[in-house]
């Protein structure tokens, strides 16, 4: 071993290598100047030093012995704009200087999750992605909890409202929903490309949902004798072996049994 090394434990600071914390890989793998290339090492001394630490290293190659200094990289903040359906609030977030902030970015704050909408660099410009150290301000939207508008529609009076939903719940049209122990129909499902009355769409994908209140039963049942006989006639009552299909869902071009042949008109 290098006799310097043994008198105060460390060599010279010409020697030393500055790495990142996480440059150093497992094993105490890290580049050696001598063998250049990234080897093992035997730990031989260490002392923190502030939030980081010097370690004297042997490599187990060559037995050269250096120091490396581990040090955290510098903390900077950044002040996000986080949006929560109408509201907002600022927030001043402390992020590595050398990480890499990129649009639709997830992360946690105030126990939830949100996605970077907006990078603006310090030169005004927006980007996709930006060096944390060069970033201004950026914003984001909360992503594990939406919205979705709602339009209730009941008889000719409609009236809107929200409905905060996790993000993986998802919707279907023409399907019933329970609001506020009342049951609604969804009538349609706007995307923003267009309307579905039938298809399934998750509730990040919604832009409005309207909701129609279900036909009351009582407004279909028979109210004289001659309604309740229809009605049986067409299954509605109960089991009918024979139910006679109404006129409006009979196929075009098919005549029924019991049409009454017209007469022959007189010479």
């Amino acid at each position: 071993m290098d006799e310097r090394a043994e008198e105060d434990g460390f060599i010279e600071e010409d020697d030393a290598e500055f790495l990142e914390e996480d440059e150093v890989l497992l094993e105490n793998a890290v580049l050696c100047p001598t063998c250049n290339e990234m080897t093992g090492h035997l730990i031989l001394n260490e002392k923190p030093k502030g939030s980081g630490a010097d370690y004297l290293l042997q490599c187990e190659d060559c037995s050269k012995v250096h120091k490396v200094h581990i040090r955290p990289p510098p903390v900077v903040k950044i002040p996000f704009v986080l949006t929560e359906g109408p509201s907002s609030m600022t927030r001043v977030i402390e992020i590595d200087s050398d990480e890499v902030l990129e649009r639709e970015d997830v992360f946690q704050e105030e126990d939830k999750l949100w996605s970077i909408n907006q990078i603006e660099h310090k030169d005004g410009r927006l980007l996709k992605y930006c060096l944390a150290s060069d970033i201004a301000r950026a914003s984001a939207l909360r992503c594990d909890m939406v919205r979705v508008k709602l339009t209730m529609t009941r008889g000719e009076d409609s009236t809107a409202d929200v409905l905060v939903v996790p993000a993986e719940t998802t919707y279907t049209a023409g399907h019933l929903i329970e609001l506020d122990d009342q049951t609604w129909r969804i009538r349609a499902i706007h995307t923003g490309r267009g309307r579905t009355l039938r298809g399934t769409v998750e509730a990040p994908d919604i832009k409005r949902m309207y909701l129609h209140e279900p036909p009351n039963p009582e407004y279909f049942a028979p109210r004289t004798p001659r309604e309740r006989r229809q009605a049986w006639k067409e299954g509605k009552l109960g089991f009918n072996p024979n139910p006679i299909l109404p006129k409006e869902i009979v196929k075009k071009g098919v005549t029924p049994s019991n049409k009454r042949k017209q007469k022959k008109p007189r010479r």
